[in-house]
């Protein structure tokens, strides 16, 4: 393991400085969640709604509950974003017809004319996120990243129901 540099652990709280990798993705994490929520911004979407739509355009319509178990999010929140979306014109709920307690849930038409543009903002992104690194660094950062998430996926104690992290 490589020692991290000091002038790295100069800047971290000192409660971080046992943690200075960790500090610094959630660094990364909230400036790509604000970079990501202004692009969203443009197109009527907030943080983390973009991540609902992309599961109702890849998987079509699905019950509340496994959107809620595919997102790992909590129930309120899960409820509190689809209502916005439904408000917006996004998604539509509707009792499903096979156990008519579930609420099933579909991109409306309105929804999946978002998909392009979410696209658009994930590359810009994500080019301007990675600018610098060569092909091979880039490679070597989403294997990296790639074990992290494995690594905290075991220590969150998520089991076998989360798909697997595909870089």
């Amino acid at each position: 393991m490589t020692a991290v540099e000091p002038a790295c652990t100069e800047q971290l709280p000192s409660a971080a400085r046992g943690g200075p990798v960790g500090m610094t993705l959630a660094r990364v994490s909230r400036a790509h969640r604000i970079a990501m929520g202004r692009r969203l911004r443009e197109l009527g979407l907030y943080p983390g709604q973009e991540l609902m739509m992309m599961r109702l355009w890849d998987g079509g319509a699905a019950r509340q509950s496994e959107l809620i178990q595919s997102l790992g999010l909590d129930p309120s929140t899960v409820t509190k974003m689809l209502q916005r979306l439904e408000q917006c014109g996004y998604v539509r709920r509707s009792p499903d017809p096979a156990d008519r307690r579930a609420v099933l849930v579909e991109a409306t038409e309105e929804g999946k004319a978002l998909r392009a543009g979410v696209e658009n903002a994930w590359s810009d992104l994500e080019a301007g996120s990675l600018a610098g690194l060569d092909p091979a660094e880039r490679a070597e950062l989403a294997r990296l990243l790639g074990v992290l998430a494995e690594n905290l996926r075991a220590e969150a104690g998520e089991g076998g129901d989360c798909p697997p992290v595909n870089c």
